[in-house]
């Protein structure tokens, strides 16, 4: 890409924290950007009270790196003994086909994570 293309110029993508989700009755999530060929995405994922069904466990083809913006929420990572309590400024990678499941989110306030997927 040229270095001066449309592009390449930075993009102002807004607060994260802004503009959330009024009913929060279910986790919602929206995409912030796609870089590159589509092997980066970066999400804004909302929670408030939800986790994951009893028995279900993600097990994504991408490798997810997460954020804690606000909120608290509890990760629980297969075959590890201890859940990962998870605080704003807190974050976990966890890779491609690590199997994990989200415990609890407050209901204090929204918990809002950042997560950026990349291909494995």
């Amino acid at each position: 890409m040229p270095p001066n293309s449309p592009d390449s110029a930075p993009r102002a993508l807004g607060n994260l924290l802004d503009d959330l989700p009024e009913d929060l009755s279910e986790e919602q999530f929206a995409e912030v950007c796609q870089l590159g060929d589509g092997s980066v995405r970066i999400e804004r994922i909302v929670s408030h009270g939800q986790a994951s069904p009893e028995g279900f466990w993600y097990d994504q083809d991408e490798d997810e790196w997460i954020l804690i913006l606000s909120g608290a929420a509890r990760l629980r990572i297969e075959d590890v003994v201890e859940p990962v309590n998870l605080i704003p400024g807190d974050s976990v990678l966890l890779p491609a086909h690590c199997r994990h499941r989200i415990d609890w989110t407050t209901l204090e306030k929204p918990t809002v994570w950042l997560a950026v997927f990349t291909q494995a």
